[in-house]
């Protein structure tokens, strides 16, 4: 059978180009780039070639570039972290995110709530758009950060990133964003931006699994998550993943070439599918605004059906979706993304499926994965009680 993956906010296949690029480092380009003899000196030249790459492609210097693990060890680090830069560091114990942060924020905000930290939760409305008004009326004196992400990973909707940070710096206040489902796909430059730190990861962007990198604005401190070690200029420790750090550096460089050209044709593919879907299924609904969305994503409840049975429907006819974020895909509860976007209504939240579209994605496919949307939500409902339920309800 062949196989329909949508599910690219999840994972992305590693790009033919990356992986080539890559080989050498598996073979005879195997130093230590710590060590300083010249297997060693070799490799620390293509880390550090990586890196510029990847300063290249959000417009930031080299040397605010600091690789990791990917971006939860990022997030992570920030939160953790950010207190360093605050002489009278338990003062600003305050800290303000959205209502649908990635749970490596949401969580671990919560987690931090229980230690004493002070954690502000900003909603959102109905199409996933941040209420700005209660942003600003949150922060206090002791506020020290505030962690807005770029593009959300479940919905694709974009947020004003620029204009939180402009009201982070008015008010001495940090500024985080994860922009992993941003970066190679939008333009990105933290400059521009003015954030004080970037999270993004290299399989979101055809790269594997297991690196990403933190941008650190100059001035700016975070105290390591992980200590022991010189490397990365003392600011993460641990042996570098150098295949991994060349491939991040080697996909961004082709993302960022290539970003216009898949922007207008991964967005006709998009656009049509949700086009099909939202007339061709009814109580269909889209997570999301028509207009502030990532071309990438597409996120729909299908009222009186649960989500994780359609995903596995679909599945079984050979097309990949998920019901969220793939990091929460071990729970069975519903997206606290979707939840704070239907005023916690767990029946909407419990039936959205998120299809999100990437590199490899086809035109043609649209039509039979719409049909099999349709044929699995039709079957799904006839033995639904709370679909029978409404269709008495309205005289039928």
């Amino acid at each position: 059978m062949q196989r329909i993956y949508l599910d690219y906010n999840a994972t992305t296949p590693v790009r033919a180009e990356v992986r080539d690029a890559v080989l050498p480092f598996l073979n005879e380009l195997f130093g230590n780039p710590s060590s300083r003899h010249f297997e060693g000196r070799q490799v620390k030249t293509k880390i550090e070639a990586a890196r510029d790459q990847v300063a290249k492609a959000i417009g930031a210097d080299p040397e605010r570039i600091v690789f990791n693990a990917g971006a939860t060890e990022g997030n992570v680090t920030v939160l953790r972290g950010y207190q360093v830069n605050y002489k009278e560091k338990k003062g600003r114990n305050h800290i303000i995110i959205s209502a649908v942060e990635h749970p490596a924020i949401y969580d671990t905000a919560k987690k931090m709530a229980g230690e004493g930290y002070e954690v502000t939760i900003v909603p959102v409305n109905g199409d996933g758009d941040l209420d700005l008004a209660f942003l600003k009326s949150a922060i206090k004196e002791t506020t020290g950060l505030i962690s807005v992400m770029t593009v959300n990973n479940e919905t694709g909707v974009i947020y004003p990133i620029k204009e939180i940070a402009k009201i982070a710096r008015e008010k001495g206040i940090l500024f985080h964003t994860d922009a992993v489902q941003a970066i190679g796909k939008m333009p990105f430059n933290v400059k521009d931006i003015d954030a004080d730190f970037v999270t993004l990861s290299g399989h979101k962007c055809y790269a594997p699994k297991g690196v990403g990198a933190l941008y650190i604005k100059k001035g700016k401190r975070l105290d390591p998550l992980l200590t022991g070690g010189h490397q990365e200029n003392n600011r993460r420790s641990g042996t570098e993943n150098v295949v991994g750090m060349v491939a991040l550096g080697k996909a961004l460089e082709l993302a960022t070439a290539e970003m216009s050209a898949d922007r207008e044709r991964i967005g006709k593919i998009r656009d049509e599918f949700e086009r099909r879907v939202l007339a061709e299924v009814p109580h269909a609904r889209r997570n999301g605004g028509e207009h502030n969305r990532l071309y990438t994503t597409s996120n729909i409840s299908f009222r009186f059906v649960e989500g994780e049975a359609i995903q596995l429907k679909l599945d079984y006819h050979g097309i990949a979706v998920s019901t969220g974020s793939a990091c929460s895909s071990g729970t069975l509860d519903p997206s606290h993304v979707v939840m704070a976007m239907c005023n916690g209504d767990e029946e909407e939240a419990h039936s959205s499926i998120r299809f999100s579209f990437g590199k490899y994605s086809k035109m043609e496919d649209v039509g039979y994965v719409v049909d099999r949307i349709k044929e699995v939500i039709a079957q799904l409902r006839s033995f639904s009680p709370l679909y029978d339920k409404f269709m008495n309800s309205q005289g039928k």
